[in-house]
């Protein structure tokens, strides 16, 4: 059984994925840092549907206690899919934008991602399989305003993708990244009302949860193999 990683498990689209890949057959860490109570329900349900998963509780920005908590779940074998799925809004037009602002957004986007990611690799790397998937946004391809802070992290997580797609190919490892764009979840519902989503998005329709999981399940899986250092859309043609 393979071991999957999915930070911010909690929330929708996370939640939807720790799903998908449990159905898959993978054992799933589902990680919280404040959410441990919906993460808990949420690994509770899985159970009773023949599924295998727990909770991990960690700041993805704290490197440490990140570095804590992992070691000794790869001692004997190796997290082989991880999905780096935590990601806040803070948004504000940029000339009001605070630097505390800035650097939130970007330290759980961006050093989040060194932060789990890096500590992974060497395992992954000696099992020659791995699959990593990062999920991005709309944001990071068109920008948005009042989204600079997040339009950049998000950027900068694409950039990160595609480099270390290269880095390790020969490795059996490939690195992807997710980019959606409204997506039904309780953040989108305060930003958007279904006339805007109408006026914005071609198919007339916010995307679901699951729709995004089943594409993440598809890039961590076997038939994926040949899929790696791409950020691929799903928007329903917003772009």
């Amino acid at each position: 059984m393979k071991k999957a990683l999915v930070t911010g498990g909690s929330g929708g689209i996370g939640a939807a994925v720790c799903r998908r890949l449990a159905a898959d057959g993978c054992h799933v860490y589902i990680h919280a840092r404040s959410g441990a109570e919906a993460a808990q329900t949420l690994a509770d349900a899985i159970h009773a549907e023949g599924g295998s998963a727990e909770v991990l509780v960690f700041d993805v920005t704290d490197a440490a206690a990140v570095a804590a908590v992992l070691a000794p779940l790869i001692e004997e074998q190796p997290i082989q899919i991880l999905v780096n799925n935590a990601g806040i809004h803070d948004d504000v037009v940029f000339p009001g934008m605070r630097a505390e602002q800035w650097q939130r957004v970007m330290d759980v986007s961006v050093n989040g991602f060194f932060n789990v990611t890096q500590p992974l690799m060497m395992p992954m790397i000696r099992s020659r399989w791995g699959r990593i998937i990062n999920v991005s946004s709309i944001a990071a391809l068109t920008g948005n305003p009042g989204q600079v802070n997040y339009s950049a992290a998000k950027g900068a997580l694409n950039s990160a993708t595609k480099s270390l797609a290269r880095e390790v190919a020969g490795r059996g490892i490939t690195v992807n990244a997710v980019a959606p764009g409204i997506i039904d979840t309780p953040m989108s519902a305060s930003a958007f009302d279904a006339t805007e989503i109408a006026r914005l998005v071609p198919m007339k329709r916010a995307g679901s949860p699951d729709e995004v999981a089943d594409l993440i399940g598809f890039l961590a899986s076997t038939r994926a193999a040949y899929i790696t250092g791409q950020i691929i859309s799903i928007n329903g043609g917003m772009i």
